[in-house]
């Protein structure tokens, strides 16, 4: 599992999707899947979103499963805002 930091804004985006993408095995044939603890994050811009959307992107082209735990009920309201939020919570 890896954990997001307490801000992603516009100013962190690029770094934080680049820790992330660097983070997890690109191999899924053991379906594992690649979970993204939110539990930290207090400070967010729809930059967030899209390092989300976009770890979750590499997720499927990798084989893997993609999952958000406890994403911060702000985070949900504006992935729902957005349209994304199925996307990204499944059980949000």
């Amino acid at each position: 599992m890896l954990l997001l930091p307490e801000t992603v804004t516009i100013a962190q985006a690029r770094d934080v999707l680049r820790m992330l993408a660097q983070s997890q095995p690109r191999d899924g044939r053991d379906g594992s899947a690649l979970t993204i603890d939110a539990s930290a994050l207090r400070r967010f811009d729809s930059s967030a979103l899209a390092v989300l959307l976009e770890t979750a992107r590499l997720a499927r082209a990798w084989g893997r499963r993609f999952a958000v735990h406890q994403p911060p009920p702000d985070l949900v309201r504006l992935a729902d805002l957005y349209g994304v939020k199925e996307l990204l919570f499944d059980a949000a």
